[in-house]
């Protein structure tokens, strides 16, 4: 977990840093932080869309310059062309529940994780998909 939270230095967001790992067989496999796409200006620059639309933390989550750690980590081995079935997720914070929704079909068997949204629904997709969730004491 303190990989997670070295990756998340590497954040661009001015709300939240968060950092993602995905791990096969001890294996790191990709990492991901939330930031603008490649090539696109970041809120450190521009400033924040969320701050500027004053959207409440965990909702709305399209108007948001940024991808999410998590998803930046399944983009980054999909890019490269790695195989994350069957790995392990390790978040700074609980996936939001699109996020969520991503991971359940990529594969992924379990996800630890510190802190995070406090989102019934993406805890109760990760049950019904039989995704392990373990919440690490901070």
């Amino acid at each position: 977990m303190s990989i997670c939270d070295l990756v998340a230095t590497r954040s661009t967001c001015l709300r939240r840093q968060v950092g993602a790992i995905l791990v096969k067989e001890n294996r790191i496999l990709a990492t991901g932080y939330n930031g603008a796409p490649s090539g696109l200006r970041h809120c450190l620059e521009i400033g924040c869309l969320r701050e500027a639309l004053k959207i409440p933390s965990g909702t709305r989550h399209e108007l948001c310059r940024a991808l999410h750690a998590e998803q930046n980590c399944l983009i980054q081995a999909a890019y490269h062309g790695v195989s994350v079935a069957g790995s392990i997720l390790y978040c700074t914070n609980l996936p939001c529940i699109i996020c969520t929704k991503m991971l359940i079909n990529a594969g992924i068997m379990k996800i630890f994780y510190k802190s995070g949204y406090p989102d019934e629904l993406s805890k109760d997709m990760l049950r019904e998909a039989g995704v392990r969730l373990v919440k690490l004491e901070e």
